[in-house]
């Protein structure tokens, strides 16, 4: 603290004046502005905490923590939004400021099936329906389901009058030769027919050749009765690389001809080789194939197959494999004994 003197003269009556000047400290500036941060920090994590929220939700929570503070009132159901603050619409909501929560919504679906209906006194059934398309843009995305009609019921005593599927004359009933060729051709069906089962039968009735039953195809083709005799892992029915049959294609191939010697079709053998190279020189899957299927032939002949009736011998390599996606599987190793259809169809004509 300082102290100042001031001296007046004699003739001033000696009036005395002392100045003090106090020094340190500053005046109280009051705390207001602590209020103001506070308010501010709250804020920032009421801000901070809103978008955590909006980050860490599904659109399902926040539509439900938003109709937690919208909660349903008659008086927002105004476009107004009366009663209901920011007009009673949530963030979630769109359009004007109505409220959304509870309130009945209206969606476009696709046109109605219209009907056509015939009434009449003999109760005759409905008709189908029918669907009519309706403006672009309202039908649905399903796919359009075909309308079928119901079949009447057996107690029903009113026969329905519909119109036949097919108008056109039924075709002309075959006489003379015709029919003699479609007579043909069905009893040589039944034939073979009855020789497949038969074949079957007789790998499967006798163990000693159920085994090799597994390794035998039976089916019927536009060509004829086709037997195929398939190879098996661990099975071989040729000597490897060679055309020299193993005692399971002989037990096999003799069962086959005695099958094939009770009707006089011709034959037709083929030989089938898988995809695996040849490894022997000049020579390939093309004379393997082959050869395999004239040793067949040989023992078709050997078994009771007239000479004869041999239509051809084929080797066709690896061109037509039995199992297309496994072209060096065991199966497409095989040899096919084709009996070759004798009568024709009448609707094939003349030539073959």
């Amino acid at each position: 603290m300082g102290c100042g003197l001031a001296k007046r003269g004699k003739g001033d009556g000696g009036v005395t004046v002392i100045k003090r000047i106090e020094e340190g400290g500053h005046g109280h500036h009051g705390g207001a502005w602590k209020v103001a941060y506070a308010d501010f920090v709250t804020a920032m994590m009421a801000f901070f905490l809103l978008m955590w929220l909006l980050n860490a939700t599904t659109e399902e929570q926040r539509r439900g923590i938003a109709d937690f503070f919208n909660p349903t009132n008659a008086l927002a159901s105004g476009t107004t939004g009366s009663g209901q603050p920011f007009g009673g619409m949530t963030p979630h909501s769109a359009g004007n400021m109505t409220a959304d929560t509870g309130a009945i919504r209206l969606e476009r679906g696709p046109r109605p099936v219209e009907q056509e209906l015939e009434e009449d006194d003999n109760d005759r059934p409905a008709e189908p329906t029918r669907r009519v398309p309706g403006p672009p843009g309202e039908e649905d995305s399903r796919a359009s389901r075909v309308d079928s009609v119901s079949a009447p019921r057996p107690d029903s005593t009113h026969e329905a009058s519909a119109e036949p599927a097919d108008t056109r004359p039924p075709p002309p009933p075959l006489t003379g030769e015709a029919a003699r060729r479609l007579e043909a051709a069905r009893a040589e069906q039944e034939r073979f027919e009855e020789m497949a089962d038969a074949l079957r039968q007789t790998f499967l009735a006798d163990p000693a050749l159920a085994d090799l039953a597994r390794q035998v195809l039976v089916e019927i083709t536009p060509e004829g009765l086709r037997v195929q005799l398939l190879e098996a892992d661990g099975q071989p029915m040729f000597a490897s690389g060679g055309a020299a049959p193993t005692e399971r294609a002989r037990q096999m191939i003799q069962r086959v001809a005695q099958a094939a010697a009770r009707l006089p079709n011709p034959v037709q053998v083929t030989g089938h080789t898988d995809s695996t190279p040849f490894r022997g020189g000049a020579r390939s899957n093309w004379d393997l194939s082959a050869e395999r299927a004239n040793a067949t032939r040989r023992m078709l002949s050997e078994a009771g197959v007239a000479e004869t009736r041999i239509r051809g011998v084929t080797g066709m390599a690896d061109r037509e494999p039995l199992l297309p996606e496994q072209p060096q599987a065991a199966g497409n190793r095989r040899v096919a004994i084709t009996l070759l259809r004798q009568a024709e169809h009448p609707s094939q004509g003349t030539g073959r």
